[in-house]
């Protein structure tokens, strides 16, 4: 065996269905009285059931939280902060909540409870993107890993087939990127493997029948593991060139798709942005980390094109452009020319490798 360093992050994970009432007893846990809850709008029922469950321990609601954890936001949660005198926050929904939470935790150190709704991952992780004039960048810090993760199954059963899907392969890439970083060791190629494996098994089975609650069951924990790796290990080439696709809203205006999610570079959704990616990141990985790809049984992604996502042709240059520029280990070089050609064939929904 190779020598290899691991680093195990601190986490409390209490996973199963119907866990959401457990919620009030971990505030008693972490000593705290008044949590402000937050959520998208498209959760705010939701979070106001969650309030309902917590009484007088819950201080306020705020339903603002949007993709790509825009730094104006932040800074107006804050002031919601300090005027109901929260002593935590309670994030309910997917990476948008949760990504508001860790960006409050990280100005004002305050505890989290996380109760993620998808399988974006971020829970799971040290990690904060956010987004200030039209940039989105990333940043490890202990202050926003979240302090407990509270996975209710019961919670992801309304996610569309289409959400389910972007957002699975969304928690695919952080495995399979997990396996060919730099840092990659035994402990995340079993958690990579293990949840691969289990959102691999779930997802065709989700397609068909939404309300499955093993194959939800399934999905959750596969997310959890796949997150857990992103949260240890570094990533490469697919997260960057999905950051950057995220990322450009301010320099260019596009129409997203109606049937995609809503809401950094380029702001695409994050996770359809994984899906159509994922598969051309692994072609241009692939000869410069075959035992990595070796144990990724196939390539999961979609026929889903980029300009579905809504990105124009002639953004392609500054996309590889920004990718290119910004160094970060990677497997394979990061050549300009390359890059486009990968964005070609997402764009254009050819076959990954394709000259």
């Amino acid at each position: 065996m190779k020598d290899f360093v691991y680093n195990a992050l601190p986490a409390r994970v209490i996973f199963g269905s119907g866990t959401l009432t457990r919620v009030p007893d971990e505030l008693d846990r972490l000593g705290c009285s008044k949590a402000l809850i937050l959520s998208t709008q498209g959760q705010a029922r939701k979070a106001r059931d969650l309030q309902d469950l917590l009484g007088t321990k819950a201080v306020g609601i705020y339903p603002k939280a949007v993709m790509h954890t825009p730094t104006n936001v932040t800074e107006d949660a804050c002031k919601v902060v300090e005027q109901l005198g929260a002593d935590c926050v309670v994030s309910l929904g997917g990476g948008s909540a949760v990504g508001l939470a860790k960006a409050i935790a990280f100005r004002t150190d305050l505890p989290q409870i996380v109760i993620p709704t998808t399988y974006s991952g971020s829970e799971a992780t040290p990690i904060l993107g956010q987004t200030e004039n039209g940039l989105k960048t990333t940043q490890r810090s202990m202050k926003v890993l979240p302090e407990v993760i509270i996975y209710d199954v019961s919670l992801t059963l309304t996610l569309s087939p289409r959400i389910t899907v972007t957002s699975g392969i969304n928690a695919i890439a952080h495995a399979v990127e997990a396996l060919y970083s730099k840092e990659a060791n035994p402990v995340t190629d079993t958690l990579a493997l293990q949840g691969l494996a289990s959102i691999a098994k779930a997802l065709p089975i989700l397609i068909s029948d939404p309300a499955s609650l093993d194959a939800r069951s399934d999905a959750l924990y596969g997310a959890w593991a796949c997150a857990s790796c992103l949260g240890v290990v570094g990533m490469a080439l697919h997260h960057k060139l999905c950051h950057t696709l995220g990322n450009i809203r301010g320099q260019s205006l596009f129409r997203l798709h109606l049937l995609f999610c809503t809401g950094g570079t380029f702001g695409l959704p994050h996770a359809a942005t994984h899906t159509v990616i994922l598969p051309h990141a692994i072609a241009y990985n692939t000869p410069y980390a075959e035992d990595a790809m070796s144990k990724v049984a196939k390539t999961l992604g979609s026929r889903m094109q980029r300009k579905e996502l809504g990105m124009k042709e002639e953004d392609r240059e500054m996309a590889a452009d920004i990718a290119a520029k910004s160094p970060y280990p990677n497997p394979a070089p990061l050549v300009k020319e390359k890059l486009l050609i990968l964005l070609k064939n997402a764009f254009e929904g050819l076959p990954p490798g394709s000259a």
